[in-house]
C-alpha cells in the first residue's frame, strides 16, 4: 500500500491508472484526501463543506458493483471537489450566501451526475465568492479563501477555492466555472491549469436561463494532462441543456498526449486596451517566446476587440438582472457588488441590450477573421499578480483606476464574449513570487488545439512538477 504522503502527490492521471489497476482504492484515496485537507485547510479555507460519509458509501458500491469495459474517461473513483455553486444531492450548498447558508440539496447538477456517472466520487464543496461575483474568493458564510503560495494573498475567483485545494494537495481534480475568468484568473493565482470550454461542451443545469452562452463550467488541475482527464469525463450531449455538445470523436487527452505544433499565434500584453501590469507584461512576453523557440511564428496580434468593456458590462449586467433580480429582496444579506450587478442590469435598457447584442455578433465576426491568419492568441490570463487578500477587488491597475468592480476582469471577459475556449497555465512567478498565468485562446469549439498548445508549452516548463505545495505563511 502506498503512503498517504505519496498519493496526495500523484498526478489524477497516475491516481486514475493506480485505481484501474488496483494498487490503490478509492478509500485509500479517499482517506489521503481527508488527511491533507486535515493538515492544510486551516491556513487556507479552501473546502469548507465535506461529505466525506457520502463518498465513501460511494465509494464501496464502486468497489462491490466495479463497472465492465469501463470507457476511456471513467475515473474510477477518484475523489473530486466540486465548486460551491453546484448543487451536489445531500450535500450543503450555500452559493456563498447567507440566503442560502443552511440549504441541503435534494438534487445533483448534470455536471455532478455526468461525473458520478464517469466514476468520480465527490468529498467536499470548494469555496466561492457570493454567487461567484468577483475574481476574489470571500463570502460571509465561511470567509476568505488563502492562496497557498502566500497565505496573505487572494487565491483568485470565483473558483478560489478549488484552485486553492489543487495546489495545496486536497483534490487531483475540482470543478470550477467561468463568466468572466473565474476558472482562469485563480489557475493564474495559484499556478495551475483552468479551462473554459466552449459553451456547450459541458451540458449545464438545471437553470432558469438555459440559453446562457456566457457562463460555462470547466476542469481544474495541476497540469493540462489532468485537465484533459476530466475534460472527458465531463462533456458530453444532455437533452436537457439545448446548448450542449456531443463529445468528440478523439478524447482531449489524446491532445494533451500527442500535440501538434501551431503554425502561427498571436501575442498581446494588453488585448490592445486594457492596463496590465508590467511583471506580468513581461512573463507573458517570455512565455510567448517559448513558442518562438519551438519555431511557431509569434506576431504581436489580438482580436479587434473593440468595445468589448461595454458589451461585457450589458450583457453581465442582463444575466444579473434575468437570474438575480429576486435576490434583492434580501437585500441586508447580500454583498454590495452583487446588488450593484443587478441593479445595473434592471436600467438597461432594450437599446442597450440591441446594441450590446448587436456588436457582439460584429466581434465574433473579427474574432473568426483573426484566426483565419493565425492559429492561437496568447496573452496574459489576469491582468495584475496575487492581490492582498484583505482586498475586495484591485482599483487600480498600472497606474490606471479601475471603475466598476468588474473591469479588472477584462482580460478575461472579452474573451468570453467571442465564445472561444481558453485555458491558463503557469507562466512564471514575479521577484516577490507571486504567480503568473499565460492566457492561451484557440478558435471556437477547437478544445483540442488548445490543449494540444498547453501541452506543449508545458513540456517546456517547470511549472507543473512544482504543486502540490504546503502552504506558505507569509514571515
Amino acid at each position: 500500500m502506498l503512503a498517504m504522503e505519496t498519493l496526495f502527490r500523484l498526478t489524477a492521471r497516475e491516481a486514475v491508472s493506480r485505481l484501474k489497476n488496483g494498487e490503490v482504492s478509492p478509500i485509500e484515496l479517499i482517506d489521503a484526501a481527508e488527511e491533507r485537507i486535515r493538515k492544510t485547510d486551516a491556513k487556507i479555507n479552501a473546502l469548507p463543506t465535506l461529505c466525506f460519509d457520502r463518498a465513501r458509501t460511494n465509494a464501496r458500491r464502486l468497489i462491490e458493483k466495479p463497472i465492465k469495459d469501463a470507457p476511456p474517461q471513467y475515473l474510477h473513483g477518484l475523489p473530486i471537489a466540486v465548486k460551491d455553486l453546484v448543487e451536489v444531492s445531500g450535500v450543503r450548498t450555500t452559493w456563498g450566501s447567507p440566503i442560502h447558508a443552511e440549504h441541503i440539496s435534494t438534487h445533483s447538477d448534470y455536471l455532478v451526475e455526468r461525473l458520478e456517472a464517469n466514476g468520480a466520487i465527490v468529498i467536499g464543496k470548494s469555496n466561492t465568492p457570493e454567487f461567484g461575483a468577483g475574481s476574489h474568493t470571500f463570502n460571509e458564510v465561511f470567509g476568505h479563501t488563502h492562496n497557498p503560495w502566500n497565505t496573505s494573498l487572494s487565491a483568485g475567483g470565483s473558483s478560489g477555492g478549488a484552485a486553492a485545494a489543487l495546489a495545496a494537495g486536497q483534490v487531483w481534480l475540482a470543478t470550477g466555472s467561468d463568466l468572466g475568468g473565474s476558472l482562469r484568473n485563480p489557475a493564474s493565482f495559484c499556478s495551475l491549469v483552468g479551462l473554459r470550454p466552449s459553451p456547450g461542451r459541458i451540458a449545464h443545469g438545471p437553470t432558469s436561463l438555459p440559453f446562457n452562452d456566457l457562463s460555462v463550467d470547466g476542469p481544474m488541475g495541476r497540469n493540462i494532462g489532468d485537465v484533459a482527464l476530466m475534460l472527458d469525463a465531463q462533456v458530453g450531449r444532455d437533452p436537457r441543456d439545448p446548448l450542449s455538445l456531443p463529445a468528440p470523436e478523439t478524447s482531449f487527452l489524446t491532445a494533451a498526449d500527442q500535440p501538434l505544433l501551431p503554425k502561427r499565434v498571436g501575442f498581446s500584453p494588453d488585448l490592445g486596451f486594457l492596463p496590465v501590469e508590467n511583471d506580468v507584461k513581461d512573463l507573458c512576453a517570455q512565455a510567448a517566446q517559448f513558442f518562438a523557440d519551438m519555431g511557431v511564428i509569434v506576431e504581436e496580434a489580438c482580436i479587434d476587440f473593440t468595445g468589448a468593456d461595454e458589451i461585457f458590462h450589458v450583457l453581465r449586467g442582463q444575466l444579473f438582472a434575468a437570474g438575480r433580480a429576486s435576490l434583492l429582496d434580501y437585500r441586508d444579506q447580500l454583498k454590495p457588488e452583487v446588488i450593484w450587478n443587478i441593479e445595473a442590469g434592471l436600467k438597461m435598457s432594450a437599446t442597450d441590450i440591441a446594441h450590446a447584442t448587436h456588436a457582439r455578433g460584429a466581434l465574433y465576426q473579427r474574432t473568426l477573421e483573426f484566426f483565419d491568419k493565425y492559429d492561437l492568441l496568447l496573452c496574459p490570463a489576469a491582468a495584475v499578480p496575487p492581490f492582498d487578500g484583505h482586498s475586495r477587488y484591485p482599483t487600480e491597475i498600472a497606474g490606471v483606476k479601475q471603475e466598476r468592480y468588474i473591469d479588472w476582469l477584462m482580460i478575461c471577459g472579452a474573451i468570453s464574449l467571442t465564445t472561444c475556449p481558453a485555458a491558463s497555465v503557469p507562466c512564471g512567478f514575479t521577484n516577490d513570487k507571486r504567480p503568473v498565468g499565460l492566457q492561451i485562446v484557440a478558435p471556437p469549439r477547437e478544445e483540442a488545439a488548445l490543449i494540444s498548445a498547453c501541452s506543449l508549452y508545458e513540456q517546456t516548463q517547470p511549472y507543473a512538477n512544482m504543486l502540490p505545495i504546503d502552504p506558505i505563511e507569509p514571515v
